[in-house]
């Protein structure tokens, strides 16, 4: 039997009219993040500061997990989407008030909540494809999430770093509401054949139950960490200190933070197509430990911005077959009634590793270690996890 390919996955017209919003809300979302991380080094933000707003972008998932998990198997897919998009809009033109140091205390608040909706939105959509798509559709439909995920964040990137230079800030926030706009626009027309499932509990007991049915799920729970192993790849903040101390010297930092980001993007949106296929799980601790001796090689060649971005480029080939395929393991695990809210706790423990990360990355740098070394512990933290995953293969699978 031959493979489904992508193309034939994006047949599907549901798929592929969310595949499109997902990739004009996410182009918005990093289009601005370059503009955010350039703000920070123009008002003279610390190193503690720009660890502690990449944090807003991940705090609400860990928060709110129970309470987004809630909204996710209680309010019907669609209406979340177009409420979650319109304070998305909000919350980028109140960016455009931000003009000093002194501001960014606003910023942090206006990025957290920002960042609400944009997280909700994300497990909403990881819990919806579990529940009209299985086996191979599932996976293929992970990977190209990944892939537009990854697309995104390489355009929006390099694209974001050139307007932000030439343009500026609010020239970058006006597109950015532009687009979530055309995203909400594009959500009317989404057709979702799916069977509501009842449920009689109230908040409380729907938060409870699903906490109870996870905690009795050992093999889950193994799986949420494994899942949550791919945080050692938060390099936002580290990438950020890379171009404020290394890399201005030879080009402005809005651009060497959008071209990094990029050149990473590419290997991240390529990787699944060349990698994707041989992934299973019988030698998925390969993949973890080839993915942490990538990082430690791209530690070794930072302090050459060419070498750099060769560096990051090849760190970016596996991330993303990593992510989606512990995904598809956990997807495949969860009863339909508990998906929201498994899928919240999936996310909160894996923005809690990308938070940890990036925590000691800022304090790692303020403390006075070399930003080689600080990589170097982040690409260790895959070859433990290749070690982590056999120890569960050989208990689970």
């Amino acid at each position: 039997m031959s493979k489904l390919t992508y193309v034939e996955t994006l047949k599907n017209p549901t798929v592929a009219r969310l595949t499109l919003i997902q990739f004009i809300s996410y182009f918005g979302t990093w289009f601005s993040q370059v503009a955010i991380a350039s703000m920070l080094v123009e008002y003279g933000a610390s190193e503690t500061l720009i660890a502690y707003m990449a944090m807003m972008v991940m705090l609400p998932s860990i928060l709110l997990a129970p309470i987004s998990g809630y909204i996710i198997d209680r309010i019907p897919f669609k209406i979340l989407m177009q409420t979650l998009l319109i304070v998305e809009i909000s919350m980028t033109l109140l960016f455009m008030t931000i003009h000093s140091l002194e501001g960014l205390p606003w910023l942090m608040l206006f990025l957290f909540i920002r960042s609400i909706a944009a997280s909700t939105l994300f497990s909403a959509e990881m819990a919806l494809f579990p529940k009209i798509f299985k086996g191979e559709m599932l996976k293929n439909i992970n990977e190209i999430h990944s892939m537009v995920w990854s697309i995104c964040f390489a355009l929006g990137m390099a694209i974001g770093g050139l307007v932000t230079y030439y343009f500026g800030y609010i020239a970058t926030f006006s597109i950015d509401v532009l687009l979530y706009i055309i995203a909400s626009l594009i959500v009317i027309g989404l057709k979702i054949n799916l069977k509501s499932v009842i449920h009689t509990e109230n908040a409380i007991e729907m938060m409870k139950s699903g906490f109870i049915y996870l905690k009795n799920h050992t093999k889950l729970l193994h799986l949420i960490l494994l899942h949550s192993s791919i945080g050692f790849t938060s390099f936002d903040a580290l990438v950020t200190l890379l171009a404020d101390f290394h890399y201005k010297y030879i080009l402005a930092v809005p651009l060497a933070i959008g071209w990094l980001n990029a050149t990473r993007a590419i290997g991240l949106s390529i990787g699944p197509m060349l990698f994707g296929r041989f992934i299973n799980s019988s030698n998925l601790h390969y993949f973890f430990m080839a993915q942490g001796l990538t990082i430690i090689f791209w530690a070794f060649v930072q302090y050459n911005f060419t070498l750099s971005l060769i560096g990051i480029l090849i760190v970016g080939l596996l991330a993303t077959s990593l992510w989606s395929y512990t995904y598809y393991l956990l997807q495949q695990e969860i009863e339909v009634k508990f998906l929201g809210r498994v899928i919240a706790y999936n996310d909160m423990i894996f923005m809690i590793t990308n938070i940890l990360v990036t925590l000691f990355v800022g304090y790692a740098a303020k403390m006075g270690m070399e930003l080689k070394y600080i990589t170097m512990v982040m690409g260790c933290g895959f070859l433990a996890t290749a070690l982590y995953y056999r120890w569960f293969k050989r208990k689970y699978l």
